[in-house]
């Protein structure tokens, strides 16, 4: 039986340009400057130009999980792609976080889609990742209206 997929959005407005939310959420080695306590260690694994850019690989968790993603698309102050670098707790993971003008602050929606590795564990790994996403997300505005 093919693993089945699974997907969630998060959608959040911010009083902040995209830019200052697009350079937060790209660069790996500050989530723990802004998003304690579900990050408090984030580093590059891997470097890329420009800091965040497509191959770069960024750790970010709290010991011993830490969470390893690279950056599959990069476009400046409007898109990022990321997945999970193995090992992964998901196959196929695919992170998407858009950045769109709104007025003078932005709209900010992150998805994610990801297959099962486990049969049956689809759903509670969806609410965990969404749930993560969620509280990254708030973190993130907040510290980008700072």
């Amino acid at each position: 039986m093919p693993a089945r997929t699974f997907s969630f959005e998060v959608t959040r407005t911010s009083s902040a340009p995209p830019a200052t939310l697009f350079r937060l959420e790209t660069d790996g080695a500050r989530w723990s400057d802004w998003a304690k306590p579900l990050i408090v260690v984030s580093r590059w694994d891997r470097w890329a130009d420009p800091a965040g850019g497509v191959g770069a690989i960024r750790a970010v968790g709290a010991w011993p999980l830490l969470m390893r993603e690279e950056t599959l698309e990069y476009e400046q102050d409007r898109r990022h792609v990321y997945t999970f670098a193995e090992p992964a707790p998901v196959r196929g993971y695919r992170g998407e976080v858009t950045f769109e003008p709104d007025g003078t602050g932005t709209r900010l929606t992150w998805r994610g889609s990801f297959q099962e590795k486990i049969p049956g564990t689809g759903p509670v790994v969806r609410a965990a990742l969404a749930g993560a996403i969620k509280f990254l997300s708030a973190k993130l505005v907040k510290a980008a209206e700072r």
